[in-house]
């Protein structure tokens, strides 16, 4: 817009100048770790962050730092309160999440690598997680953790959420899972139609659900994909805290047998393949342990200088 010729423009002076950047100003440095969990090869999987310490960091730059990070989750490392090895908290871009299943398996890798130890437990906002390692050379290869058991009730919003995703039937019930996160559980008759999946991701972020996984299971193999644009995720490439109570959901049907492991392949949508393994143990009266499982590759590290 040109400016009329009664106005003057302010003299150059006048203007403030942007305050400059002090490189000799004190920095908080933080370093973290990158990690490619529910995968044995680099750039596969649910990429991580691990920030190792997390001491003076206040809620509010820990979540900034999620969103810089912009992974499905980025977790920060507090040293443990309840006897554990570490104390974990867990960001998505938008929100903290009490537990995630990604975040959990890919940390235990970074702590495990320095130490001895084959059983680590790690304090998340849901308990204490152990995570069983299995090492080849001293070299964690391969990690089952037991989740926290979910608690499981009918879906209130059957409907919209099948018009969401656009499709009309299930092959299961539609219930909603919560063991820290809340997932609703769709299956589907064939891996087609879940490979074929468009849905209407701000329609899904109006449920009651943080996490939608919709999945079809062949009886050797389990396609799934999840979906969780509630908290900033339009779509995750490996979601651990799915994985166990798609087990479940199995077992409650019949059509798992309780204790059974399945490999449940995700993420090929998106260019980044993993595979989870997940059983539930139990039988009538409940489930009495929920076990995920996968590998990790250690990809990078790096630091962060933040002014004080």
């Amino acid at each position: 817009m040109r400016r009329s010729s009664h106005e003057e423009a302010p003299p150059r002076s006048a203007i403030a100048p942007a305050a400059p950047l002090r490189y000799d100003a004190p920095m908080m440095q933080l370093r973290y770790v990158r990690v490619d969990v529910f995968t044995d090869r680099a750039l596969m999987g649910n990429p991580l962050a691990v920030f190792t310490n997390a001491r003076g960091v206040s809620d509010a730059t820990m979540q900034r730092l999620a969103r810089e990070m912009n992974l499905s989750e980025t977790v920060f490392l507090l040293p443990p309160t309840d006897g554990g090895h570490c104390r974990l908290r867990i960001f998505t871009p938008t929100m903290e999440v009490p537990f995630a299943g990604h975040p959990v398996l890919g940390t235990a890798f970074v702590v495990g690598e320095p130490l001895t130890v084959d059983v680590l437990a790690l304090e998340t906002a849901k308990g204490i997680v152990y995570v069983r390692l299995e090492r080849e050379n001293a070299r964690g290869v391969f990690g089952w953790m037991n989740q926290p058991l979910p608690t499981v009730a009918p879906f209130p919003e059957t409907d919209a959420l099948l018009r969401a995703l656009g499709v009309t039937a299930t092959a299961l019930p539609v219930e909603r899972y919560d063991n820290g996160p809340t997932h609703a559980m769709v299956c589907l008759a064939t891996q087609g139609e879940v490979a074929a999946l468009r849905p209407d991701l701000t329609a899904l972020a109006a449920l009651d659900a943080l996490c939608v996984s919709v999945f079809a299971y062949d009886g050797a193999e389990v396609l799934t994909r999840v979906f969780a644009p509630a908290g900033g995720v339009p779509e995750d490439p490996a979601t651990g805290s799915a994985a166990g109570p798609l087990a479940l959901h199995l077992a409650r049907h019949g059509r798992l047998a309780w204790g059974s492991a399945i490999r449940i392949a995700q993420g090929e949508s998106l260019g980044r393949p993993s595979e989870l393994h997940a059983r539930a143990s139990g039988g009538e009266s409940g489930a009495t342990c929920v076990e995920v499982g996968g590998s990790a590759v250690i990809i990078g590290r790096g630091e962060l200088r933040l002014p004080i």
